[in-house]
């Protein structure tokens, strides 16, 4: 089900770009780019969480077993999808029909997120806004069975097989006209005197279009945004110029900033492989991550004649430019600093994990660019390329060898391109702090029995709770917001640590996921404010053993 008042906003607002996308252009020539592209492996930006879409079955059903393994899998002609959003239902009912996908999803390695739309029923009461008789509200004093509700379906989730990385407290508040309605005002009574009632990370306020008055309250009291982990916001007709959040930088330490619903640039129907159009998907994404900083980019409906997968289930050229990102771009990836737009209609990002560095650029010229990559802080010889443009959906491209540290590449008419290049050795610059050395241990001991490990050995929790390792001399040349890289082993399921900095909790239960046995070493990277000279950092497990840890490595963003 579409909301055609959203559809019309939507396409009021870019109707003027649309209309240029549709002149006939002529036959596209090679030229240069005005400026060579520097990416910095040093200068890091924000964690990435990962790329996803809504499953929906109470309004549009279900995904089919097939769909899911096109969404959450990484292979040939699939999305790599890692992040799904669900739905609160008001009925308790309905609950029982998100968990089918869901398991998939995590499954195949992906995080959950839930938003509800409406109370129950008992809990609602309807009101005049705005002239308009029968709008809808929480009961003020329902906040606190509100808030229970909330913690029921983290419940339910969780008892049958799926642990929810966040639930948000409402989605849309400030567009719900056929849904609930919050105002700034109780929002911010919610979340600075209930959510912490919430046994789950907390996303607010998932304003329809990232409107700041919805959020500022939340980042400027202090009880309230102890309460938030996740600022939540959809990006429905916000121009590129509102996506930067000065406020969130300055006051959101500790915090996440995720994209949590969009489509774009339209929801027309069987629109997904209009072309050039759907070039406007990883620009959009382009935007998002370079200019708004967000963590997390999630679609609407991952099956939908406008969506990445048509109703079909192949994957559309929307889903394609996604896929750009998403299979490439994975959890705990950090974006670097890199020239973002060389030349006139060429957008470049990029990201480093997993000992490679990806490159995402988009030339939405009608002529084809010879572009050329000049690598800072890393050394690399070999990249892969793959290509989605008018005739192409993610095909293998060129290789290339790198020569002192460059490689130039030929960038296709209205295309997207990413760039895979294979690191010698690790490109992470900061300083490396073991975890067995220097380190004052709480029911944890040093253990040297599993390979795999990069120092003298490890440190391996011996206690179910309370169990620590703390590095009491992290030196930072400057003050600031620092990512922080564990190298760590577990065997199955999920473990959480609570992460303090100068002896204030900054981090509450940090997922650590599987890496598949306890000699199979993982990498998860998290980010916290540190003041400069030397810090205090400490890990606390909370109710698990927790993975053994090999080290940190500490850098600058």
């Amino acid at each position: 089900m579409k909301l055609p008042i959203k559809k019309i906003i939507s396409g009021i607002l870019i109707g003027i770009m649309l209309l240029s996308l549709l002149i006939t252009v002529p036959e596209p020539t090679n030229v240069l780019a005005a400026s060579d592209v520097t990416i910095n492996l040093a200068s890091e930006k924000q964690l990435i969480r990962g790329f996803g879409g809504i499953n929906h079955p109470a309004w549009i059903g279900d995904l089919t077993a097939s769909q899911r393994e096109t969404a959450f899998g990484n292979g040939d002609n699939q999305l790599g999808f890692t992040v799904l959003r669900i739905y609160v239902d008001e009925n308790k009912n309905n609950w029982s029909r998100e968990l089918a996908t869901a398991k998939k999803a995590i499954e195949k390695g992906a995080i959950i997120f839930a938003s509800p739309w409406n109370p129950p029923s008992d809990m609602v009461e309807t009101f005049t806004r705005n002239g308009v008789a029968g709008q809808k509200r929480l009961r003020y004093d329902k906040y606190a069975a509100y808030a229970q509700h909330l913690n029921d379906f983290v419940t339910y989730m969780k008892n049958n097989g799926v642990e929810l990385y966040a639930i948000s407290v409402q989605n849309e508040p400030d567009y719900a006209h056929t849904w609930t309605w919050w105002t700034p005002d109780e929002i911010l009574n919610f979340m600075k005197n209930y959510a912490g009632a919430i046994n789950c990370r907390v996303i607010a306020p998932e304003s329809f279009s990232y409107l700041k008055n919805m959020s500022d309250p939340i980042l400027n009291d202090s009880q309230a945004l102890a309460n938030m982990d996740i600022l939540g916001a959809h990006l429905y007709g916000t121009q590129v110029s509102n996506f930067a959040y000065p406020l969130f930088k300055q006051k959101g330490a500790g915090k996440e900033l995720w994209m949590t619903e969009v489509y774009y640039p339209n929801s027309n129907d069987n629109s997904a492989d209009s072309w050039p159009e759907a070039l406007e998907v990883s620009y959009h994404i382009h935007n998002a991550m370079v200019e708004g900083d967000f963590q997390a980019y999630v679609w609407w409906y991952i099956r939908r004649q406008y969506g990445p997968m048509k109703e079909d289930g192949t994957i559309s050229k929307r889903g394609y430019n996604m896929a750009h990102f998403s299979k490439f771009v994975r959890p705990g990836y950090v974006r670097v600093d890199a020239t973002k737009n060389p030349d006139t209609n060429v957008f470049v990002s990029a990201y480093k994990g997993d000992n490679k560095a990806v490159i995402v650029a988009i030339n939405k010229s009608t002529s084809s660019v010879n572009q050329k990559f000049t690598l800072q802080n890393g050394a690399a010889t070999t990249v892969s390329s793959w290509i989605t443009d008018g005739s192409r959906n993610l095909l293998a491209g060129s290789g290339y060898n790198m020569s002192a540290g460059s490689f130039t590449a030929q960038l296709p008419a209205q295309s997207v391109t990413t760039f895979v290049v294979d690191l010698n050795g690790s490109s992470n610059t900061g300083t490396t702090y073991e975890a067995e050395t220097g380190t004052a241990l709480t029911n944890a001991v040093t253990e040297t029995v599993n390979s795999g490990y990069t120092g003298a050995g490890y440190v391996n929790f011996t206690a179910n709770s309370d169990a620590s390792v703390q590095w009491s001399n992290i030196y930072c040349a400057t003050s600031g917001t620092k990512n922080i890289k564990f190298r760590y082993a577990l065997a199955s399921g999920t473990r959480n640590l609570d992460i303090y900095v100068n002896g204030q909790k900054v981090i509450s239960n940090a997922d650590f996921s599987a890496t598949g046995s306890w000699t199979s070493w993982g990498e998860k990277t998290i980010q916290a404010a540190m003041n400069s000279g030397t810090n205090i950092l400490k890990v606390v497990t909370t109710g698990t053993e927790g993975p053994n840890i090999d080290n940190i490595n500490v850098t600058a963003q």
